[in-house]
């Protein structure tokens, strides 16, 4: 299975537009290139062609969850990759030459890219060039489709809301020429409260050709996360009180606002989650079965933390620690930086999830981190800077765990099939 991100950046070239709605996209393996081919700051190994700039984007913002700090070359790779208008790309091969119109740009991939350069500090011109391409390119109706130019959908509107907002904009004053905000259309995407009693609460990710929505749990967690509120993938374990998963709340109320639509979407995930023993499954292709959907349910953790229902997130979160490490290996530094937001979301340890060290396997898959020394031995260092030795601030290690353990979501990105 392909990660989120990476089928985020497969959509680029799979999504087709028809008559106003977007099919869903097909999942394409990503061939692996020689490593001399690949960018020396670049996390992962296969080719980056469909993801680079998302995987990357959250590698770095999870790395900072942890306390970790990016090497700078993997920081540079990112912000060389912006185009001159302030959008992102998912991989340009040749850096040194600005953007053309064969480099596709896309809101996905230029929302990532905000919130790990807001993470990683110092990047304020790349970030506030990033912010004013996405909001250049919102659609009337106020929310944002993946390529400029196509109808809005549901994870797009839901990912570039929750970046935006991590950069300091407000999502009520982000109201597109239709005078509608993002969280007014979000609403539109709404499938499940008068349909069967199982899609309750639940959103489609855009809808098909005959105008009909189609329950996606991927779609719906994306606009969890978004109407709760929530500005990018990281969500500290909620401090107040576990909120209960009622049974579709946000239907009583007609889903007339961002409170009431995370609420239904919150029921229908987690009514996915317990009738599949603690996980999602992917929309089979023809002649397939079904399968767990590890990315996904991460995302449905991301989501539920996000909206406060801290049991039911940590009972998926459960299943991920003891069933996540094959699929992880497989799809690399995205899939672990997924892995570490559900960790942080619920307040597992991401050094001892399901028995594996997220941080070294993380840490492992692109340039070694900078790593702060921990305040003991900094002391030591400076004792024996004063007897004559020499002292470094700041030291390049290969794998490192620096502070105590952070955050958890959106999202990012997510798959555009419907979950059965």
């Amino acid at each position: 299975m392909i990660p989120l991100h990476l089928r985020r950046g497969v959509a680029a070239l799979a999504v087709s537009v028809v008559a106003g709605a977007v099919a869903a996209p097909v999942a394409l393996a990503a061939p692996t290139p020689s490593p001399a081919a690949l960018p020396s700051g670049l996390y992962g190994t296969k080719d980056p062609k469909f993801d680079g700039v998302f995987r990357q984007s959250l590698a770095l913002t999870a790395q900072r969850s942890l306390g970790v700090q990016p090497a700078a070359k993997a920081v540079d790779w990112l912000v060389g990759q912006q185009c001159a208008d302030g959008a992102f790309a998912a991989f340009r091969p040749d850096a040194s030459k600005d953007c053309t119109p064969k480099d596709m740009r896309d809101t996905n991939a230029t929302a990532t890219a905000v919130q790990a350069l807001k993470a990683v500090g110092g990047q304020d011109a790349a970030v506030k060039k990033a912010v004013g391409w996405l909001k250049s390119v919102q659609n009337a109706d106020g929310g944002w489709p993946y390529m400029p130019g196509t109808p809005s959908d549901a994870n797009s509107t839901a990912l570039v809301t929750g970046a935006l907002t991590d950069a300091g904009e407000k999502a009520d004053a982000l109201k597109g020429k239709e005078g509608r905000t993002p969280l007014n259309k979000l609403l539109d995407f709404q499938s499940g409260c008068t349909g069967k009693a199982e899609d309750l609460g639940s959103f489609a990710f855009q809808p098909d050709k005959a105008g009909k929505l189609f329950p996606s749990a991927d779609a719906t967690a994306a606009v969890v996360t978004a109407a709760a509120g929530r500005g990018g993938p990281v969500i500290d374990v909620p401090k107040d009180k576990d909120k209960p998963v009622e049974a579709a709340p946000g239907c009583k109320q007609g889903m007339a606002d961002a409170k009431a639509a995370a609420a239904g979407g919150s029921d229908y995930l987690s009514r996915l989650l317990d009738k599949n023993g603690g996980h999602l499954m992917s929309a089979p292709l023809p002649g397939t079965e079904a399968k767990p959907d590890v990315g996904n349910t991460a995302d449905a953790v991301v989501a539920l933390a996000a909206d406060g229902h801290k049991t039911a997130a940590k009972k998926a979160a459960d299943w991920l620690a003891k069933n996540s490490a094959a699929w992880a290996k497989e799809n690399g530094p995205a899939a672990y930086a997924q892995l570490v937001f559900a960790a942080h979301a619920t307040g597992m340890n991401p050094e001892d999830f399901g028995g594996a060290n997220l941080v070294e396997q993380l840490n492992a898959t692109g340039p070694a981190p900078q790593v702060k020394k921990d305040a003991d031995a900094a002391d030591k260092e400076k004792k024996s800077d004063d007897e004559g030795g020499s002292s470094t601030t700041w030291l390049i290690v290969g794998v490192a765990f620096v502070a105590s353990m952070g955050a958890g979501i959106l999202i990012s990105g997510r798959n555009k099939n419907k979950n059965l």
